[in-house]
């Protein structure tokens, strides 16, 4: 059969949308972040444990005082483990998604409810909106909307859209026909049939929509993580490319229990509202007969003013609208509060000069935030302008996929590092193994496998495309995609035991100096010759920070400098790498001076 290039003309229609209907999107872009900044602006102003009790106030309104007594708990959880900020900044995410949602899912479902043709249509689409997989909208929503929380926003409505629809059309569709009628036969107009009829008794299974739409957007959460949605999702997905446990819990922990206080509330509310659910709740209260203290709910003046107080007492001790952060001062003071945005892939020299500029920055009184990013989405985001810049791109070789793509919308700011190397690696204690050729017919010692990191890193395509067909290894080696600390934790356990590994490393790494490994030899040179490793940064970047960008084109470490600060960051911990690089700085009080001199 003839290959149909399916790809190729997605691809192309890709690129038609981006080039003729930009505008479009930059307008979405702009509505969706001016709700998501005003949301999550009036979620994270009040004291946490304020907040915490507003919501724990409105659990007890609506399901009952054991309710708001979890809820208090289950928040003031989530802030002692210092995941507030995300924890609210997930709330918007979802609160965004969930408005925009419902904005188009409930007319679609009252249309699709009204005509069989409306419906019949709309059931294919909605069957391939929830069929294919989430992550795959992440690729058209990056190249649209660039990286940030906004193409994240969107695949969550497009994820999420299908059971606001159902629900909506099942929901009228299950309103008794002999109601309809009889409105209909008193002049009913069909508006208010359906105003007055058929929606508050389709009230219950809307409500049901509601909360799937809800769940569904949480579910999101971490796949919008990998575009730099951030949130909790972006602490989970820290979490899995720093193979960190205990971070990986505690995010994982502050979902559920947004998730639980989430579907609880709307189940509640749903009941609330609905004429049929407020009579099955005056029943249940009547079988119950005597009232229990844990089931208490307070009429909603009580809660009102409950919420009111609450409210007055973060203003009136000062605490409702939060503290503003100590910045550089004097001839220091550079930036004055200007923000810039790094991004950086969880490799260790990345990681170990992303955090080390961020500190340098905002001595300098810049206000920085690092995002960790998939390579894919770091250039794409560093093309769109969303990113300033990176320090971790290795030409011209191993990233040659992504500078071929956007060079004409990045500065190269020069390498600060030189020259790198690729290679498969194996322990010292594989006697007999020292070149690419010997692993050839030796894959059952190492279980048929090759460790290696990101699917999206360039070495990655290299070790495929071209390492393995050279050597004839392509057939009898798999290559395991994964993480950078995916790979060195498998790297650890193997050789605690001393078992056969062969994995993908690079140098400069911390990893030759606390493991004795050979770096195989490449006789055909395969692997090509070393890279540098660069400082890019978005087009027009060192026009807008004249002064940052001769800092960065002027930027170089020694071997031993970056190893120092990356056993220094491996040293101190995960989760700690701007704590690291201060104790580092600490050593040698002259070389922010000299990184960025006044």
């Amino acid at each position: 059969m003839p290959r149909i290039h399916l790809g190729r003309w997605v691809d192309s229609g890709v690129d038609w949308l981006q080039s003729h209907l930009s505008w479009l999107f930059d307008a979405i872009t702009s509505v969706v972040t001016g709700m998501y900044d005003g949301i999550d602006a009036a979620l994270s102003a009040p004291e946490p444990l304020l907040f915490a009790g507003l919501l724990a106030v409105v659990a007890w309104w609506l399901r009952g005082l054991l309710a708001g007594v979890l809820a208090f708990a289950g928040f003031a959880l989530i802030d002692s483990v210092e995941l507030w900020d995300d924890a609210m900044s997930t709330m918007s995410l979802v609160l965004v998604a969930t408005i925009v949602t419902l904005a188009v899912a409930v007319p679609l479902g009252i249309w699709a409810s009204r005509s069989k043709a409306v419906s019949a249509l709309l059931r294919p689409v909605l069957d391939f909106m929830q069929t294919m997989p989430a992550m795959v909208y992440l690729i058209p929503g990056i190249i649209f909307f660039g990286v940030g929380v906004v193409p994240g926003i969107i695949a969550t409505i497009v994820f999420a859209l299908p059971p606001g629809v159902r629900m909506t059309e099942l929901g009228i569709r299950q309103v008794d026909n002999e109601l309809v009628e009889a409105a209909e036969a008193f002049g009913t107009t069909p508006r208010n049939t359906l105003l007055r009829v058929q929606l508050p008794l389709a009230l219950p299974t809307i409500m049901a929509g509601i909360n799937q739409v809800i769940m569904l957007g949480l579910s999101m959460v971490v796949i919008a993580g990998m575009v730099g949605g951030g949130g909790l999702g972006g602490a989970v997905y820290r979490a899995i490319g720093n193979v960190d446990i205990g971070l990986g819990f505690e995010a994982g922990i502050s979902i559920v229990v947004l998730a639980m206080y989430l579907d609880r509330m709307t189940g509640a509310l749903g009941r609330q509202v609905s004429p049929l659910g407020r009579r099955a709740l005056a029943r249940a209260r009547s079988a119950a007969g005597v009232l229990r203290i844990w089931n208490h709910r307070p009429q909603p003046v009580v809660a009102l003013t409950g919420v009111a107080v609450l409210m007055l007492a973060a203003g009136g001790i000062g605490m409702y609208g939060g503290g503003s952060t100590a910045t550089a001062s004097g001839a220091a003071d550079v930036g004055k509060g200007k923000k810039i945005s790094l991004g950086y892939i969880p490799w260790d020299e990345g990681i170990a000069s992303t955090f080390l500029w961020k500190e340098v920055l905002e001595q300098r009184g810049f206000e920085v935030d690092a995002r960790q990013l998939e390579a894919g989405a770091l250039y794409t985001g560093l093309a769109g302008g969303q990113i300033d810049f990176q320090t971790d791109s290795w030409l011209p070789v191993t990233h040659a996929q992504y500078w071929d793509k956007y060079r004409d919308r990045l500065e190269d700011m020069g390498s600060w590092y030189g020259p790198t190397s690729l290679e498969l690696s194996v322990p010292a204690y594989m006697k007999d193994v020292d070149s690419l050729d010997d692993l050839g017919g030796r894959s059952g010692d190492f279980k048929g496998r090759i460790v290696g990191i990101e699917p999206s890193a360039g070495m990655m395509g290299i070790l495929k495309d071209k390492v393995l067909k050279k050597y004839g290894l392509d057939g009898e080696y798999k290559v395991v995609d994964g993480s950078t600390p995916g790979m060195l934790a498998e790297l650890k356990r193997a050789y605690d035991k001393k078992e056969p590994i062969v994995t993908t490393l690079w140098s400069p790494h911390w990893a030759y100096s606390k493991y004795d490994l050979k770096k195989l030899k490449d006789p055909k040179g395969t692997w090509g010759r070393g890279d540098g490793i660069h400082t890019l940064a978005r087009k027009g970047f060192t026009g807008d920070n004249p002064q940052v960008g001769t800092w960065l084109k002027k930027f170089r470490m020694s071997e031993k400098q970056l190893t120092d600060l990356e056993a220094t960051i491996q040293e101190t911990g995960k989760g700690k790498e701007q704590e690291a690089v201060r104790a580092w700085l600490e050593k040698d009080p002259g070389l922010v001076n000299r990184l960025a001199p006044l």
